[in-house]
């Protein structure tokens, strides 16, 4: 009979944590280097590049490869001859481990965790609890399954009940367009299919633990059904032509994970959730013999893909920036920015305009500023701030007409598109919304000299922070007449998908 010692198992969860915050699967990085080789779309390339480069320096730092550091989930298969010998639940075992992880003084990760979440939405600080699944198995080992979900993706999740005779591929192609480019492809989509509505959405979840081996399958063809569907969803999703950071492409999707669960004779339930270009996950099996021992991947496995900015990128000083030379700006173009930069997210938005509609001066002035949408992780060491990398911009749409109009704001820098709502209103007041690549977050950071908070220290990492950037790399996502790359990158691109296959 094995026996688990509670700290064994506690340590484990902790060093799995801090292991996948900064290292991505081998089989994920990879496949990511092998999309950057095929991919023709130069801003999806450079977007590729970016990440890749961002993973390499992440791996070496051992620093977050993404300042969300997501929601830790875990799945335990426990077998039913383990004996263990703790006095805590499995729940607060785990949840120690989460606890211990996040907190780790030489990589702390950013606490994203809020409890009473439709009311004070008050951070726990330590990113407890964490999402806990187990299975009671045969065997006398506990299987070990460890992720850390960022909510720029979670969001994106969907469910459906299909009728029986429905096609789940049309379903997912129909549905794949609508998540825009918040949970930064390129990733994995996870499908759920049959059992109940949460059924479904655990078998999604857990599909995405698995490593990326389409390839592998498109080599020796497929022997079931769900292989089937995972080669035609593969195809189909990726001739979309959203590409990587939804600007237009050949890679959307690196992999298509299906499992599935046998279900009513009415019911068709699907459930489909991406994994973004930060995939954090791992896989170990305790015996008894202590806490897990994880090998790194060597830095030679890596691609060998390096990043520089384009020669024909701008360089723009923020300090002196005015609407007449944001009017020049177009849609597409590279920048590089320099100066003074503010921060603020979805709990500062809020409060600034909860504020002007109460006819309240703000703590700040935003007059010819741009605000960047971001969360960062605390520093370490010698660091003035740690990962920052953008959030997603969406979130941040019902309160741009106000922000622009009430506070002379310029321009905005976030990941993804706009809805249309934002993109008018951006039209309405000549600003700008550029747009960094999600999944670079410590590639980011390096371009930030120096940080302080300016108002709202009570928000933790939404505060109101003050940068001073450098050289820090960005996108026109929708210039001064509402042009927007996130519309006309991904049409371009389905038309020049469907041309080469038809050659």
């Amino acid at each position: 009979m094995t026996r688990i010692q509670q700290d064994d198992f506690i340590q484990s969860i902790a060093d799995a944590f801090q292991f996948i915050s900064y290292y991505h699967p081998l089989d994920y990085i990879q496949s990511l280097g092998t999309a950057y080789e095929r991919e023709q779309s130069p801003a999806a390339k450079d977007a590729i590049a970016q990440i890749l480069l961002n993973s390499r320096m992440s791996a070496e730092g051992h620093r977050p490869i993404c300042q969300d550091t997501g929601i830790a989930v875990v799945f335990l298969k426990v077998g039913m001859n383990v004996q263990w010998e703790a006095d805590m639940s499995l729940q607060a075992m785990v949840d120690e481990g989460v606890r211990r992880a996040y907190g780790h003084p030489d990589n702390t990760l950013r606490a994203s965790v809020l409890a009473d979440p439709a009311g004070a939405r008050k951070n726990t600080r330590d990113n407890t609890p964490a999402v806990l699944h187990t299975d009671i198995v045969p065997g006398d080992t506990i299987d070990v399954r460890v992720a850390a979900k960022g909510g720029g993706s979670e969001n994106k999740s969907k469910f459906v009940n299909l009728n029986p005779s429905d096609s789940i591929v049309d379903w997912v192609l129909k549905t794949v367009p609508t998540m825009g480019a918040g949970w930064c492809p390129p990733g994995m989509l996870g499908i759920g299919i049959g059992g109940t509505a949460e059924k479904a959405m655990l078998l999604a979840k857990e599909s995405l633990m698995d490593a990326v081996d389409i390839q592998e399958l498109q080599a020796r063809g497929a022997k079931t059904r769900v292989e089937e569907l995972r080669l035609e969803l593969f195809e189909k999703v990726n001739a979309l032509g959203i590409g990587a950071q939804g600007l237009g492409g050949l890679t959307t999707v690196l992999d298509v994970k299906i499992l599935d669960y046998p279900t009513h004779a009415a019911s068709l339930p699907i459930a489909m959730i991406p994994n973004c270009a930060a995939t954090r996950h791992a896989h170990f099996t305790l015996d008894g013999s202590g806490p897990v021992q994880l090998t790194p991947p060597r830095l030679e496995d890596w691609p060998a893909v390096t990043w520089t900015p384009d020669a024909s990128t701008r360089r723009v000083n923020l300090d002196d920036i005015t609407p007449d030379i944001v009017a020049q700006w177009q849609a597409g173009e590279r920048i590089l920015l320099s100066g003074k930069l503010l921060t603020g997210r979805d709990a500062a938005h809020k409060r600034m305009v909860d504020m002007l509609n109460r006819g309240e001066a703000l703590p700040v002035d935003f007059k010819n500023r741009f605000i960047y949408y971001v969360g960062p992780v605390d520093a370490v060491r010698d660091e003035v701030v740690g990962p920052a990398g953008p959030t997603t911009a969406t979130r941040m749409d019902k309160f741009t007409e106000t922000m622009l109009a009430e506070t002379g704001l310029l321009g905005m820098v976030g990941k993804a598109e706009r809805g249309q709502t934002a993109i008018d209103a951006i039209a309405k007041h000549k600003a700008v919304y550029l747009m960094g690549v999600g999944g670079a977050a410590y590639l980011v950071s390096k371009a930030i000299r120096s940080a302080k908070v300016l108002a709202f220290e009570d928000l933790g990492m939404e505060a109101i922070h003050e940068f001073e950037v450098e050289d820090m790399p960005v996108t026109v996502a929708v210039d001064s007449t509402g042009s927007a790359v996130h519309q006309t990158g991904p049409q371009e691109w389905r038309v020049k998908i469907e041309q080469m296959k038809a050659r």
